[in-house]
């Protein structure tokens, strides 16, 4: 089993003086997309068997729990056989005897299912033998979705209330104030703890990137800080765009809170799970990639891992542990002008080029089984059992950059029929851009169906659906629909897979057309001039409320720009906290209050004061201790709501989804005494009865309404 390698700060990669009984180990994975072409008759049980080793090594490792950081399912809606697959898998590696060793702090009541009694942490249920928890955000390929009396709902909710995963992560971002405007994304942490070791674990669930990005620079991402912060070890779990995509479709690594120590990033396929560093922050982020390819790409092509995570104190120690059962990929690219030089071929000879792309295929196989053998052989000395061969997935990329004409590549596949797992699409096919090939006029489309200087595969590969289809329906003349119209239906079905496009516009279309020659005296022989008329007059409404459309879309644009313009904050410049939710004691005559952000102020203009008020402020609400007078979040003096806001909440109380597991905001409620969250104090222990015995002495933290 290989070591990460050195990192620069080494207090936070090595433990430097292990305590067993303080360290809490963990099993770090992501992306394992179960159900991934499950259809396939290859490569249809990849996800699934490589999900079950992952299983399997926490059993061997002798973990506390099992991190995920989203994308547990390929799909929102995973199939019967899949869920079928996966529920048994959890329920074989997961559910024994074993004592759990990490105690609970926070409320295990927090994220429970609305109208049932069981708690929202399986091993906290007395009717459960849970041996390893299994803690779990939302990926972009399973988030909920869905606006039933339950609120939005995903595969993982049937895995929480199951008692099988705990879902963390889930945010309600549909929630809004007083004024209509949303309060932003705010995280609760998992407060765990194993001997001294106190553990936070923080979990963001997939949101649009541009949505993320502007809550991130608008500081209005709030997080709940346990008391004495600087004695917990904290862990972030996001699923979000590393890479960036454009100004606004990715996070930022410099963006997230300095009392982070590990960001756990999830979504990005490529395996870095070695942690690395963040410069001007005092975190480590860590990609652990996915554990199945899912495409042909390069970053695929990088050796699957998972984690073997052990954290003491403030300290971690990284491992990373290579996955046998992930199927070989090996890929190349090869360039047919530099290749006809080296091996003396004509680029007009079809036949030389295709031996030469099959010797370059066969090397790959040779590459792939090599290694399969190797890594083999390594895992059986190891003293692990011995796999039987995959097939390979091989991927050639071709550069034709000046051939004229290229073999089907579909057809060139089905010679390694049986030999490779993906004979379909082996080879690809790519061409060099042309610089300053000819100037675009700006009225004109950039590419169109007729272009002579363009071959047929560069046209299929380059050119826009909108102007193909527009194209092609102007040549037709179509007598009763418009075109534009009629291209921005298909354009819909295409895009965004809506199989009522096309038939609405139509319908649509004929109604108000027949609608306009019945409203008129028309001769039997004047009604083919009057359709016409018909569908010029509906085309050229169509065209109005188009550009109306767009005329709002830009002012909403820029009124959005104006308004993030104004909130901006770059928090990469920012030392401070976003925000900590405090809990006192009796003693201490403070408030439970939510996170505040900071004052947004835009670079350059000077800051806005500060609102007051003379109303009456909200009434304050005392905290009672518990009998071991466990204070778990700490105290912040800086945190303060303003009067006006407070009353503003107490008008507008945000609407619940429905899914308990929900991070809702915490609204101000009336003078009135009512339960608040419920604090575990209980001391860790070795066997389950008396780890259940600790969690019924918990109690309940009571707010009240005094000044």
């Amino acid at each position: 089993m290989s070591s990460p390698p050195e990192v620069k700060i080494p207090l936070a990669t090595q433990l430097t003086a292990r305590r067993p009984d303080d360290i809490i180990k963990v099993m770090l994975a992501t992306d394992n997309h179960i159900g991934y072409l499950e259809r396939d008759p290859i490569r249809g049980q990849d996800a699934i068997n490589t999900f079950k080793e992952i299983l399997e090594l926490a059993v061997k490792y002798d973990v506390d729990f099992i991190l995920l950081a989203g994308d547990l399912f390929h799909e929102n809606r995973p199939s019967r056989d899949c869920l079928y697959r996966t529920i048994a898998l959890l329920r074989e590696h997961c559910l024994n005897d074993k004592p759990v060793q990490v105690e609970l702090l926070s409320d295990p009541d927090d994220g429970k299912a609305d109208g049932f009694s069981f708690p929202a942490v399986n091993y906290e249920d007395p009717n459960l033998n849970v041996g390893i928890p299994v803690f779990s955000i939302h990926g972009n390929h399973d988030d909920p979705q869905g606006a039933g009396p339950e609120g939005a709902l995903c595969a993982l909710d049937l895995l929480s209330v199951t008692g099988l995963v705990n879902y963390i992560g889930k945010i309600n971002l549909t929630s809004e104030n007083a004024n209509g405007e949303s309060p932003g994304i705010k995280i609760k942490p998992v407060l765990l703890r194993k001997g001294q070791t106190q553990l936070a674990l923080y979990g963001v669930g997939n949101v649009k990137d541009q949505r993320m990005h502007f809550e991130l620079r608008s500081n209005r991402v709030r997080m709940y800080m346990p008391r004495n912060k600087d004695d917990w070890f904290n862990i972030l779990l996001v699923h979000q765009n590393r890479v960036k995509h454009g100004p606004q479709e990715y996070v930022p690594e410099g963006m997230f809170d300095d009392s982070i120590n590990l960001v756990v990033w999830g979504h990005e396929h490529d395996c870095r799970i070695e942690p690395e560093e963040v410069p001007g922050k005092p975190y480590f982020i860590s990609q652990p990639g996915s554990s199945v390819a899912t495409s042909l790409s390069d970053g695929e092509a990088i050796p699957k891992k998972v984690a073997f995570l052990e954290i003491q104190g403030k300290e971690f120690q990284m491992t990373p542990v290579p996955l046998r059962t992930v199927r070989p990929f090996v890929m190349e690219e090869v360039f047919l002008t530099e290749a006809a030089e080296e091996q003396n071929f004509s680029l007009t000879d079809k036949m030389a080029i295709n031996k030469f792309l099959r010797s370059r295929v066969e090397a790959l196989i040779k590459r792939a089984e090599d290694e399969w053998t190797e890594r083999n052989n390594e895992a059986v000395e190891n003293g692990d059992e011995p796999l039987d061969p995959m097939l390979p997935l091989v991927r050639l990329k071709v550069d034709t950059t000046g051939v004229a004409e290229m073999s089907n590549p579909i057809r060139f596949g089905q010679e390694f029929q049986g030999r490779v797992a993906n004979p379909r699409d082996l080879l690809v096919f790519q061409r060099a851009k042309k610089v300053n090939r000819k100037a675009v006029k700006a009225d004109q489309p950039e590419l169109t169906i007729d272009d002579p200087d363009m071959t047929i595969q560069e046209k299929l590969a380059h050119v826009r659906v909108s102007e193909l289809v527009e194209e092609y329906l102007g040549a037709q003349e179509l007598q009763l629909l418009g075109e534009h119209g009629m291209s921005d239906a298909v354009q819909v079905y295409i895009e965004k897979a809506d199989p009522e496009a096309i038939k609405t516009y139509v319908e649509k279309s004929f109604t108000t057309i027949l609608k306009d020659v019945a409203s008129k005296d028309v001769d039997e022989e004047d009604v083919e001039e009057a359709l016409v008329k018909a569908k010029e007059a509906a085309e050229d409404d169509y065209k109005l409320k188009a550009e109306k459309r767009a005329k709002t879309k830009e002012k909403a644009k820029a009124k959005e720009k104006e308004t993030t313009d104004k909130m901006e904050v770059d928090s990469m410049e920012e030392d401070g906290d976003y925000g900590a939710a405090v809990v006192q004691g009796a003693d201490d005559d403070d408030e439970f209050e939510e996170p505040v952000p900071k004052k947004a102020t835009t670079r350059g203009k000077k800051a806005a004061p500060a609102k007051t008020t003379k109303e009456k402020a909200a009434p304050k609400r005392a905290v009672a201790t518990s009998k071991r007078s466990n204070t778990l979040f700490r105290d912040s003096d800086e945190d303060g709501i303003d009067e006006d806001e407070d009353e503003e909440e107490v008008a507008s109380k945000p609407k619940k989804t429905g899914r308990a597991a929900v991070l809702n905001t915490i609204a101000k409620g009336p003078a009135k005494k009512r339960a608040g969250s419920t604090i575990a104090t209980a001391r860790a222990t070795s066997g389950r009865a008396t780890a259940r015995a600790a969690s019924k002495k918990m109690q309940a933290i009571e707010i009240s309404d005094d000044d």
